[in-house]
């Protein structure tokens, strides 16, 4: 797939996302909106395996398929009154395969900026993207790839509880530690000093050190939210979700 055509789905695999979140607004249009986020997600999958960098199609595929029967069969056992706390484990896997992508790109860009000009050269998909970067770019790169798995650590703490509390698995009572909402401070500031410096070269430690942080940040966040909340919560993490997609994905 050429990379105009690969730009050309893209787009229109937005226009039905948005579509999509615009049918939810209404009952009678909520069904089409579902399946227009089926047909956008499908051409947004199809547009960044077949993409000219992507190799090892099969591999994609094989997971792919896995990971959809796994949903399907999930889904299917699910009740309609179960939904918000099948919403809420879905996005925590999304909160956590953002984290997982954030490592993979810090990691193989410290692999990558090792190598030496010949064995660049031989490079391909996204590690032969990563040797093409000037030291701007890698300095963008760190900073995108420090919030994508910021958000998406609190996304997936914040999930898991959410579900818990939603299933009955996790006490739905607002508990707090001691300090209480100076303790989610205490923990951003610290992020944003740990941004800093990851920012200036500091290494990978900087960046788990982060995540502990913001893991902290998702688990205290939601715990301290009674169990009636939830599901105003479970919207405020999909937005989570979405926004640490979206920090990961450039």
């Amino acid at each position: 797939m050429s990379i105009g055509i690969v730009g050309a789905t893209y787009i229109a695999a937005a226009v039905l996302f948005i579509l999509s979140l615009g049918g939810l607004s209404g009952q009678e249009s909520a069904k089409r909106a579902v399946w227009y986020g089926i047909a956008g997600m499908a051409l947004a999958v199809a547009a960044t395996v077949l993409s000219p960098d992507v190799a090892n199609i099969w591999i994609i595929a094989v997971m792919v398929a896995i990971g959809s029967v796994v949903g399907w069969m999930v889904a299917m056992r699910v009740q309609m009154t179960e939904m918000p706390q099948l919403v809420a484990a879905l996005h925590s896997f999304v909160g956590l395969a953002a984290v997982f992508i954030g490592y993979n790109a810090d990691l193989e860009l410290r692999r990558v900026l090792g190598l030496d000009l010949g064995a660049k050269s031989q490079l391909i998909g996204f590690a032969a993207k990563l040797a093409e970067k000037d030291a701007i770019e890698q300095a963008i790169l760190h900073v995108e790839v420090f919030l994508g798995v910021f958000i998406g650590a609190v996304t997936f703490t914040g999930s898991v509880i959410a579900f818990g509390k939603l299933a009955g698995r996790v006490d739905g009572k607002a508990k707090k530690l001691p300090g209480g909402h100076f303790l989610n401070a205490g923990a951003a500031i610290a992020s944003l000093v740990l941004l800093v410096l990851y920012f200036n070269g500091a290494g990978i430690w900087a960046l788990v050190l982060m995540t502990l942080f913001a893991l902290f940040i998702g688990y205290h966040l939601i715990m301290g939210i009674g169990g009636a909340d939830m599901p105003v919560v479970v919207s405020m993490l999909n937005s989570y979700s979405g926004w640490a997609a979206a920090a990961i994905g450039f």
